[in-house]
C-alpha cells in the first residue's frame, strides 16, 4: 500500500505538474497574442493621427502628444500608457515632453526593453514585468513597446502599452485548486480501492500466516482454512495434509519418548529390589573374606566395586529420566559457592595423586541456588580432571562480579580435540574408552551437570586442547530476573591466552539458557 501510494502520488504530481504547465502556458500565450494585436491596433491609430496632424510648435505638439495617448487609451483594452522621446536623436526644443498615465508602467519598463526598441526594426516588442502598486501588491503583466513617428522633426518616440494579467492570474490559481482538490480526491479514492484490494488479496495469505504461527508455536491442531479460491484450496490442501502428518509424527513421537522415560524409570525402580538382594549376598561374602583363597577374595572385591557403581548408575538414570520427564524440583537457598567448593574439593582430594587449589578471587556472597545439585556439578568437573589429569595438579577458580559467580575446573591432563569437545557433554560418550577409570563413573555425570546448571539458568562451558589439558567453566547468574550476564572467569586460561594471543580469554557476554524443565523453587 505504501508503494502503491508513493507510486501513485508521483504520477498524480507529476501529471498535475504537466497540466497546470499546459494550462499556463496557453493561457499566457493566449493572452500575450491578445496584447499584441490590441497594441498593434492602438499604434496604428495613434500613428494615423500623428501622419495626418500638422502641428509643428510646441504648444500644438504637446496637445497632438495627449490626444495620441487618447486614442491608445479609446482603441486599446489598456488604459496604461507610457510616451517618451527615444535618446540619442537631434535635440529638439519644441519635442513634447515624456508622458504616462500610470506610474506602475514606468517603473516596470526595464533598459533592456528600452534598447530593443531603439536598435532593431521589429515593429513590437514586450516583455513580461511585475506591476507593483502604491500599496506594495504585486500584480503579473506585459508591457508592449513600439515607436512613433512625430511630425515637424519631433522625432522618434517609444510608445509603451501596459497590460495586466490579473484574471489569467485568477484563473490559472483557479484551475491549481481544482487540480489539488481533485489530485487529493484521486488519491484518497485510491487509497481506499487499494486497502479493499489488499484486505481482499491478501487474505489468503494472511490466513496461511496465522497457521503457520499457530503450528510453529505449538499448536498442532491449526489448520488453513478454505476460501473458495482455486489454488488457495490447493495450498491449504496440502498444508493440512502436512500439518496433520506432522501431528501425528509428534505424537508418535511424544508416545515413544513417554515409553522412554517410563522404561528408564521403572527399570531403574524394578532393579533396586535384586541390586538390594545383591548388596545384602555381597555384604555377607565380605564378612567371610578371611577363609577365601585370595582368587575369591578378588572376586568379592571386584564385585562390591561393580555393585557400587551400578548402584550410582541407577541413581543417573533415575535423575535423567527426571529431566526427561520434565519434572525437576529445585530446593534453593542462600549458599556460600566458595564453601561449597571448599567442601567439595576436601572430599575429593584424597583420590587425587596432585594437588588440588581452590582460588577464591570472589564469590563469597551467598546465591540462591540448589546446593545439592551445584555440588554435584562441581564433584563432576573435580573428578572428570582427577580422571584425565595424568597426575598433575588442579585448579579450581572461583570469581564473581554484579550479575554473576562462575567456578572453573582447570587441569594440565591430556586434553581433547574439537570433536570431542562436542560430544563431552553427551550421554554415555567418553573421549578415550580404553581409559582405565579411577572414581569409577558413569558415563553420565557431564550430561547431569549441564542439566543441573541449565535448571538454574546457568551455563556450563568447555575448552580443551590436546596436550594442554581443559577448562570446564560453571557461571551461575545471581537471580533470576538476569537474562544476559558477563562471566567473571575466562574461559580459556590466562597462560594458553598469554601464549597464542586467543582473543576468547575475555569471558565474553552469556545469555540465560531457556528453561528446559518445570521447576518449583522451596526456599
Amino acid at each position: 500500500m505504501t508503494i502503491t501510494g508513493l507510486v501513485t502520488g508521483f504520477v498524480v504530481l507529476v501529471s498535475g505538474v504537466y497540466i497546470l504547465s499546459s494550462i499556463s502556458d496557453d493561457l499566457y500565450s493566449s493572452r500575450r497574442d491578445l496584447a499584441l494585436q490590441d497594441s498593434a491596433r492602438a499604434t496604428l491609430a495613434a500613428q494615423h493621427d500623428l501622419d495626418a496632424s500638422d502641428a509643428s510648435d510646441r504648444g500644438s505638439l504637446s496637445t497632438l502628444a495627449a490626444s495620441v495617448r487618447r486614442t491608445v487609451q479609446d482603441t486599446s483594452s489598456s488604459q496604461m500608457v507610457y510616451l517618451r522621446r527615444q535618446s540619442g536623436q537631434i535635440f529638439f526644443p519644441e519635442a513634447p515632453p515624456p508622458s504616462f498615465t500610470n506610474r506602475m508602467l514606468v517603473d516596470a519598463v526595464s533598459p533592456e526593453l528600452a534598447r530593443e526598441v531603439a536598435t532593431d526594426d521589429n515593429p513590437q516588442y514586450w516583455q513580461a514585468v511585475t506591476f507593483v502598486g502604491e500599496d506594495g501588491n504585486a500584480v503579473p503583466g506585459i508591457v508592449v513597446a513600439s515607436t512613433l513617428n512625430f511630425p515637424a522633426g519631433a522625432g522618434t518616440y517609444d510608445l509603451f502599452i501596459g497590460y495586466r494579467l490579473s484574471d489569467t492570474q485568477d484563473t490559472l490559481s483557479f484551475v491549481q485548486r481544482t487540480l489539488l482538490i481533485t489530485a487529493a480526491a484521486m488519491m484518497a479514492f485510491i487509497g481506499i480501492l487499494v486497502w479493499i484490494m489488499t484486505r481482499v488479496v491478501f487474505r489468503p495469505i494472511r490466513a496461511a500466516a496465522d497457521a503457520s504461527r499457530k503450528l510453529a508455536a505449538g499448536e498442532t491442531d491449526a489448520r488453513m482454512p478454505a476460501l473458495n479460491d482455486e489454488y488457495f484450496d490447493v495450498l491449504s490442501e496440502g498444508f493440512n495434509d502436512m500439518a496433520d502428518t506432522l501431528q501425528s509424527r509428534i505424537r508418535e513421537l511424544d508416545d515413544l519418548s513417554e515409553m522412554q522415560q517410563r522404561f528408564v524409570s521403572d527399570v531403574s525402580h524394578e532393579l533396586r529390589t535384586p541390586l538390594t538382594t545383591i548388596r545384602l549376598a555381597s555384604e555377607v561374602l565380605q564378612g567371610q573374606q578371611e577363609g577365601m583363597a585370595p582368587g575369591q577374595q578378588r572376586a568379592v572385591e571386584v564385585l562390591g566395586a561393580q555393585l557400587d557403581r551400578f548402584e550410582v548408575l541407577l541413581g543417573d538414570l533415575l535423575e535423567i529420566s527426571r529431566y526427561d520427564a520434565g519434572y525437576v524440583t529445585l530446593e534453593t537457598e542462600a549458599t556460600n559457592l566458595v564453601a561449597l567448593a571448599h567442601e567439595v574439593v576436601d572430599g575429593l582430594q584424597p583420590l587425587s595423586p596432585g594437588l588440588i587449589e581452590v582460588r577464591a578471587l570472589g564469590g563469597y556472597a551467598p546465591v540462591d541456588v540448589d546446593a545439592r545439585r551445584i555440588r554435584r556439578v562441581i564433584s563432576n568437573l573435580v573428578g572428570n580432571a582427577i580422571e584425565h589429569g595424568e597426575g598433575r595438579a588442579i585448579l579450581v577458580s572461583i570469581d564473581s562480579n554484579a550479575s554473576a559467580v562462575a567456578i572453573s575446573v582447570r587441569d594440565w591432563g591430556i586434553g581433547m580435540d574439537a570433536d570431542a569437545v562436542e560430544h563431552v557433554f553427551d550421554r554415555f560418550w567418553r573421549a578415550d574408552p580404553s581409559r582405565k577409570r579411577t572414581l569409577g563413573g558413569t558415563g553420565l555425570g557431564l550430561a547431569i551437570a549441564r542439566e543441573d546448571a541449565a535448571v538454574h539458568g546457568a551455563t556450563l562451558d568447555v575448552w580443551s586442547r590436546p596436550g594442554v589439558g581443559s577448562n570446564f567453566r560453571l557461571t551461575v547468574p545471581r537471580a533470576d530476573s538476569i537474562s544476559t550476564f558477563m562471566s567473571p572467569l575466562p574461559l580459556i586460561p590466562d597462560d594458553v591466552a598469554a601464549e597464542d594471543g586467543d582473543p576468547q580469554a575475555t569471558g565474553g557476554w552469556l545469555r540465560r539458557p531457556g528453561r528446559r524443565t518445570r521447576r518449583e523453587k522451596r526456599r
